[in-house]
């Protein structure tokens, strides 16, 4: 039996929410990937619906890293400010 190949991958448009997201989450060296991914997808999370604060999304998410809790806040919301994205 043959396997077909994966379907190609296109990647999000560099202004979109998805891209913002999960750049910024690439930004935070985690111990796993998919700490990244869980990160980006939190981060992801709150810029579409904007409950709470940036902040408890970042803790919502269980990121992984060995840097301080600020230290990530401080990366992900510079990016996102960097890009437009109001974070107050």
């Amino acid at each position: 039996m043959t396997t077909k190949p994966p379907s190609k991958v296109q990647p999000f448009d560099a202004a979109t929410r998805e891209s913002l997201a999960y750049g910024a989450a690439a930004l935070i060296a985690t111990r796993e990937p998919n700490d990244q991914a869980r990160l980006g997808y939190c981060i992801w999370g709150w810029l579409t619906e904007r409950r709470g604060t940036l902040a408890e999304a970042i803790r919502s998410s269980g990121v992984r890293t060995d840097l301080h809790e600020r230290e990530v806040i401080a990366l992900v919301s510079g990016h996102l400010g960097s890009n437009g994205v109001n974070v107050v």
